[in-house]
């Protein structure tokens, strides 16, 4: 059964130097509270696995931790959308493995899957060639990439039954599963916890087995407002001009 701590007992669960994933996209269904109290505690020298940095907007979720100066690697497609990790990698403070993002995603899988490599063509004919070993299979190129298994995963739910069962809709899902495979420890943040039951077998997107601790995070409504602001502030919403 999962446990359910505060977000400083969660935020205390990573360690310096520990590998970090969290869910979400591009700031969107990011877990939020776990972000902040991470920054708040401090904990540096970590290595971010995960698509995309972050909102493209301002420094939000997870370009906090590189404003803050926490990330010593980051993997993942591109760091255009976070000043931050920019400025650290011309400047050569952050160590960069920029990969596809779809492979950084199958990556993660392979870990949680306990395969031996993502074995792909993506990346043939362009520079991913340059740092990743070759193979050729009935005629066509390869290129391998290691798994990845991570410290800790941060996970985005919009609801947790008692066991940790998680439910999430849209972009919440993202590579929630992935990551919870894949990672020591898993710690959800959600909008709601519930009773064991209250969640529809069929509903669960990610099994309770998997997640190790619950934080209540954000309610549906404050989630609504805190991204209604961020957005409004940056002229993203609809009609903004």
């Amino acid at each position: 059964m999962a446990e359910i701590i505060t977000v400083q007992e969660a935020v205390a669960k990573v360690k310096q130097g520990d590998s970090l994933g969290t869910s979400g996209f591009l700031g969107v269904s990011a877990p939020i509270e776990l972000i902040k109290g991470l920054v708040e505690a401090g904990t540096n020298e970590l290595t971010l696995v995960q698509p995309v940095t972050g909102y493209p907007g301002e420094e939000h979720d997870v370009g906090k931790l590189a404003e803050n100066r926490q990330i010593k690697k980051f993997v993942g497609a591109h760091t255009g959308t976070s000043k931050s990790f920019n400025k650290q990698f011309l400047a050569g403070e952050i160590e960069v493995d920029y990969v596809p993002m779809g492979t950084v995603v199958e990556m993660i899988r392979a870990g949680g899957a306990g395969l031996g490599a993502v074995v792909t063509p993506v990346g043939i004919g362009t520079l991913q060639e340059e740092k990743q070993d070759k193979i050729v299979r009935n005629g066509k190129e390869y290129l391998i990439y290691d798994p990845v298994n991570l410290d800790v995963a941060f996970v985005k739910a919009n609801k947790a039954d008692k066991y940790g069962n998680l439910y999430s809709f849209g972009t919440a899902k993202s590579i929630s599963l992935e990551l919870a495979l894949a990672s020591k420890v898993v710690i959800a943040e959600v909008d709601e916890i519930v009773e064991v039951g209250e969640i529809e077998p069929t509903d669960v997107t990610v099994p309770g087995i998997l997640v190790d601790y619950i934080v209540q995070g954000q309610t549906e409504e404050e989630r609504y407002d805190y991204y209604r602001e961020l957005w409004g502030r940056n002229n993203m919403l609809k009609g903004d001009a």
